[in-house]
């Protein structure tokens, strides 16, 4: 009987919570980890590498829009708060070396905005904004 109840007791308790930069990862896994490794590698040009790749993009409008646009980003079941969470965080884990100091993470409404706008594109405004110029 004791037993019984001492389970009855432990089912009953709570699960610690996830914190929340477990939760951002976790998002990532399920949401980029199809094309991005769980380091955040990848296969270029197709699947370019997360790492200490994406802090050119993060001083330009167009630049910030892509970062949104990729099919996969935009393209996830992350709502626009939960996406602009997941940039976030992989511009701080994978590109924490490269980041300007000025860096202004990514805010819901920005993605909600940029989500609206397709991209036909991405290797070719990943070049293009690589090399200083938006094609789009």
């Amino acid at each position: 009987m004791r037993l019984a109840t001492l389970l009855l007791v432990l089912v009953a308790l709570p699960l610690p919570a996830a914190s929340a930069d477990e939760e951002v990862r976790a998002n990532y896994l399920l949401a980029c980890r199809g094309c991005h490794l769980a380091d955040g590698s990848g296969v270029p040009p197709e699947v370019p590498s997360l790492k200490n790749t994406l802090s050119q993009f993060t001083a330009s409008p167009e630049g910030r829009s892509y970062l949104v646009r990729v099919p996969g980003a935009s393209q996830s079941r992350l709502n626009d708060a939960q996406l602009a969470e997941v940039i976030n965080w992989v511009l701080t884990e994978f590109n924490a070396d490269t980041l300007p100091d000025a860096f202004v993470p990514f805010t819901a409404s920005e993605v909600t905005l940029a989500r609206k706008q397709i991209l036909a594109d991405p290797v070719r405004l990943r070049l293009s904004l690589a090399e200083g110029s938006a094609l789009e």
